[in-house]
């Protein structure tokens, strides 16, 4: 599946970060999240914005397992002010940040507001403010308002 989940981001890499997730269906419910009416906040005009932003997109699988974790049946029945935290704690706004340049330890200061720490031995990983981690698993796919990198576990902030 992974190989399948690069060529799919991979394909689009000279459009914007919105692009990038509405044209590869490993994506297809962080796009259900994002365009979710009942946010109040119209994302897809935002991060096709000129950025730059950096995306830590989560994957279906990762939606999936949130759910599970959460006990939700869906997205829908994930409250709007908590699926705009989780969805914003995903967002680096300001920055281009390329795989190269996380550093262990780093704490990026996300489009929420909140951090989260990188980690960089055995492999490029996320630890959100609840001490969950999620892999980097594809990195720099680098668009022209900014760069994606797919994580295998969606991030939490404090909620």
């Amino acid at each position: 599946m992974l190989p399948t989940v690069l060529y799919m981001v991979e394909k689009d890499c000279a459009a914007n970060r919105v692009n990038h997730a509405l044209n590869n269906p490993n994506f297809s419910t962080l796009v259900a999240a994002l365009t979710r009416a009942d946010l109040g906040v119209d994302y897809v005009t935002l991060l096709s914005g000129t950025g730059p932003f950096t995306v830590f997109a989560p994957t279906n699988d990762a939606f999936t397992a949130l759910l599970t974790e959460l006990g939700a049946a869906n997205l829908a029945a994930i409250d709007a002010a908590t699926l705009n935290k989780v969805l914003q704690y995903h967002v680096v706004s300001g920055a281009n940040v390329l795989a190269g340049s996380l550093t262990e330890g780093q704490q990026p200061t996300t489009y929420q507001g909140g951090k989260f720490t990188i980690g960089l031995s055995g492999g490029a990983k996320i630890t959100d403010l609840n001490n969950r981690v999620s892999k980097i698993i594809i990195t720099d796919v680098q668009g022209t308002n900014g760069v994606v990198h797919a994580i295998d576990k969606v991030l939490l902030p404090t909620l």
